[in-house]
């Protein structure tokens, strides 16, 4: 691409389209936003020749990075069948295959898949089931969930009140009626825990679900707790009969060092929401897997179905690249060799915190954050985390922050070479920021 192209590009990009996360005003005046003309492994290749190390995997997909090879080649062997057919009364082998496949890969107990196209509309669906599972099972009362505080499960109305993100969820809270938010676990477990024992032992015969995003509060800040919470709140739900809910839409698939982040706590939930790795970074492709028992309270008259559905759901190429997924993390050992990967991800976080100027580092499997003191008060909108980007994108990582964190969640088989490459630019991006403060 020539420079002239280049710019025609930004130019009609400022016009027509609007950007997710993004102050469309600033943007227009001054956005110098990346070009990307091609993406392989855990580089980027941009529109004036750089190459780029993805830190955070693409907004946390490409857990195998770019177009890894075998996918590429089931998506192209799918397309060259059929690209989509509805499954409303149809069914076809990728879906089926994967379906099994994934039933055999999830936490004991799970063994039916409801199919979607991203993580909030996984989650939507989770909450869905539950409400209408007690609606129409003798305990219509129980319509309403818990969350936590700082959470976030994406961006449909259901799920927005579900978060607990200020600047995602402010201007819909007259929406978020059916949903209280209880103490995170990161801020103390116990408490955290005392805090879910007092509302289910209250409230319990109206709560339909709870919806955890375990072990990690990824878009809410990064914010890490123990499993012990997780051990706490399946013991609990099971004794108040609420359903159980893991947004496993960023945890799953590896990345905080086991296959689930429930396979940590050695619990089963009773819906397990999927998305993002599922299908490599490729297609958008997501899934909703639930228990015997939820789903045999769908069963009977017409009116007991879930009446709903997205069109592209269970789409055959979503569901064969997610089967090859499946098959590479097998065939390719991602969780095991991630591990030697992840200790050195911890190292270099522990050597930041040492900063001045850093307030707080905490890292698990293949993610690692820390926060930076900040005037603005930290949070998403915070702008203290930006200037480590610019120096970083100058150097070669791309390490878009939230807020006052900077967190790296690159792919899990991403090449020590190209690990340590990322970690020295942010060290030194880190360095020339925390100096001039």
């Amino acid at each position: 691409m020539t420079p002239a192209e280049r710019a025609d590009l930004v130019l009609r990009d400022k016009r027509y389209v609007w950007h997710p996360y993004t102050p469309m005003e600033a943007y227009e005046k001054e956005g110098r936003p990346l070009v990307i003309q091609r993406a392989r492994g855990v580089r980027l290749e941009d529109a004036d020749g750089r190459s780029l190390i993805d830190g955070n995997a693409s907004w946390w997909t490409s857990l195998l990075g770019h177009n890894h090879p075998r996918l590429v080649r089931a998506l192209t062997e799918q397309a060259g069948e059929f690209c989509h057919v509805a499954l409303g009364g149809i069914t076809h082998a990728p879906a089926v295959d994967l379906a099994e496949a994934l039933c055999a890969r999830a936490p004991a107990g799970l063994s039916h898949v409801f199919y979607s196209d991203n993580g909030s509309t996984a989650v939507e669906a989770a909450i869905k089931l539950c409400v209408q599972y007690f609606h129409q099972n003798g305990a219509p009362k129980k319509a309403s969930c818990l969350a936590l505080e700082h959470a976030f499960h994406g961006e449909t109305l259901g799920v927005t009140s579900l978060g607990d993100v200020a600047a995602f969820s402010a201007p819909f809270r007259k929406f978020g009626t059916f949903v209280q938010h209880l103490p995170s676990p990161a801020d103390g477990a116990q408490a955290a825990i005392d805090a879910l024992e007092r509302v289910l032992r209250d409230q319990g015969d109206s709560i339909a679900a709870l919806v955890l995003e375990p072990l990690v509060q990824g878009a809410g800040g990064m914010r890490f707790y123990g499993p012990e919470y997780l051990r706490a709140a399946r013991e609990l739900t099971l004794e108040h009969d609420v359903l159980l809910v893991l947004d496993e839409v960023f945890t799953g698939f590896g990345r905080t060092g086991t296959f689930w982040a429930a396979d940590a706590a050695g619990i089963s939930p009773d819906v397990l929401c999927l998305a993002k790795g599922l299908s490599g970074g490729i297609l958008p492709f997501a899934a909703t897997l639930t228990t015997d028992r939820v789903y045999a309270g769908f069963l009977g008259e017409p009116a007991r179905a879930f009446h709903y559905g997205h069109t592209y759901c269970g789409n055959p190429l979503g569901a064969r690249v997610a089967l090859e997924v499946l098959r590479v993390y097998g065939d390719e050992q991602i969780i095991e060799l991630a591990e030697a990967k992840a200790t050195r991800l911890a190292a270099a976080f522990a050597r930041f915190g040492e900063m001045r100027g850093v307030t707080r580092v905490r890292s698990r499997g293949m993610c690692a954050a820390l926060e930076l003191e900040s005037a603005g008060g930290g949070g998403y909108l915070d702008r203290a985390g930006w200037q480590v980007y610019d120096l970083a994108l100058e150097r070669g990582a791309y390490v878009r922050p939230l807020g006052n964190v900077i967190y790296l969640a690159p792919a899990l088989n991403i090449p020590d070479a190209d690990l340590d490459e990322l970690l020295a630019i942010l060290g030194e991006s880190l360095e020339v920021v925390l100096a001039e403060k």
